[in-house]
């Protein structure tokens, strides 16, 4: 599809944020732009955002971000940030309607999936919580040798299952998921077999105690080498 169109670039628009064209609907846009060359695309999603099935998620999504500010009545510029991640997940929540949370969660965060926990049963959901580890299922089945385990000497090391948590909160019949630190590509797998909506509350990175924005904003200094290509 993308071939048919210029190649998306919005992360190097060289406009100002107060000047480009999307987000007014008119002002300065690159050759590249999407909100120019994908109209057809854009008449798309609206029909599927504003649909019977996504409507109301859509909708409030759109209104859960405008809380999430303080200030607003006295204009654009004194807008001040009021709350963190989990209680925006908290209202959200509460906003659809939902009674039952599914908490999927790496072993690696079980400390903050139990405070996780508690917060959410706090607030009056239910909550399945699934970890990483559900299972116990070797690495073997996966084909993984013994020196591409974290622990090479391990007789049995129990792959993470992501797949399997996905199906265990689709079989809790959870009306929402919150995802805690799993890793790259077993959040994919969980997202595409999940059967209810999902958010993420974090990311892991082992290196960078779960902010891996640490990185990104240091890329003029302690984390320079990423200017050239990886080996």
């Amino acid at each position: 599809m993308v071939d048919a169109f210029p190649l998306p670039q919005c992360a190097l628009c060289p406009y100002d944020w107060s000047e480009r064209f999307c987000r007014t609907g008119k002002g300065k846009a690159p050759k590249d732009c999407p909100s120019l060359h994908m109209r057809a695309l854009t008449q798309d999603a609206v029909a599927r955002s504003t649909s019977p099935e996504l409507g109301s998620f859509a909708k409030a999504a759109s209104v859960q971000e405008a809380t999430c500010y303080g200030g607003r009545e006295a204009g654009y510029d004194a807008v001040r940030t009021i709350k963190p991640r989990i209680v925006e997940i908290v209202e959200f929540a509460r906003r659809m309607g939902y009674a039952r949370l599914g908490l999927v969660f790496c072993v690696g965060l079980r400390k903050e999936a139990a405070v996780v926990h508690e917060i959410l049963a706090t607030n009056g959901f239910e909550v399945a919580s699934v970890s990483c580890k559900v299972g116990g299922v070797s690495k073997q089945v996966l084909g993984i040798a013994p020196e591409d385990q974290v622990d090479p000497a391990a007789a049995h090391e129990t792959m993470c299952n992501p797949v399997m948590q996905a199906l265990a909160v689709n079989a809790a019949q959870t009306d929402f998921n919150v995802l805690l630190g799993l890793c790259v590509g077993h959040d994919s797998l969980f997202f595409k077999h999940a059967a209810a909506m999902g958010t993420v509350l974090a990311v892991k990175d082992r290196l960078l105690g779960h902010n891996p924005l640490a990185a990104i904003y240091q890329y003029e200094s302690y984390y320079r080498y990423l200017k050239k290509p990886l080996p």
